[in-house]
């Protein structure tokens, strides 16, 4: 069976969820509907673990909503997490935790599977926060 051609035309979704450990199932989830409905199925394994990272840290981090953002445009899948503080997400941290401990490797992570990754202060909806990204790219 051929595999599935990728989406030509670029597409963008946004699920604003309330702050609530049950947000990183349902970004999940949601992401893989997304994901599996335009065809890019090759890409859900590692989209699903670079969004429950950036939705956990959002979640965990901060006191206000998130929202995932999901975007295409040909070739690149960018995820990313609205969180409603502005400050840079805690690196060092991260550099700090030891491997064999279950929390604090979540920007490690994003930075070993993702293509790219980043972060810029971003207001939505009249708020301050800031929006964590990253990328996969397919191959030409």
């Amino acid at each position: 069976m051929p595999e599935p051609e990728e989406p030509a035309a670029p597409w963008e979704y946004t699920l604003t969820i309330p702050h609530d450990l049950r947000a990183v199932t349902v970004s999940r989830r949601t992401l893989r509907l997304i994901l599996t409905m335009h065809g890019l199925t090759g890409l859900v394994d590692t989209a699903e673990l670079l969004a429950t990272e950036l939705i956990s840290n959002a979640v965990l981090h901060t006191k206000g909503p998130v929202a995932l953002r999901v975007s295409w445009k040909p070739g690149t899948l960018r995820i990313g997490a609205w969180d409603t503080d502005p400050e840079p997400p805690d690196q060092q941290r991260e550099l700090t935790n030891h491997l064999d401990r279950e929390e604090g490797r979540g920007l490690g992570l994003v930075k070993a599977c993702a293509d790219l990754w980043g972060w810029q202060p971003l207001s939505r909806n009249g708020s301050r926060g800031k929006y964590v990204w990253c990328e996969l790219t397919t191959a030409a």
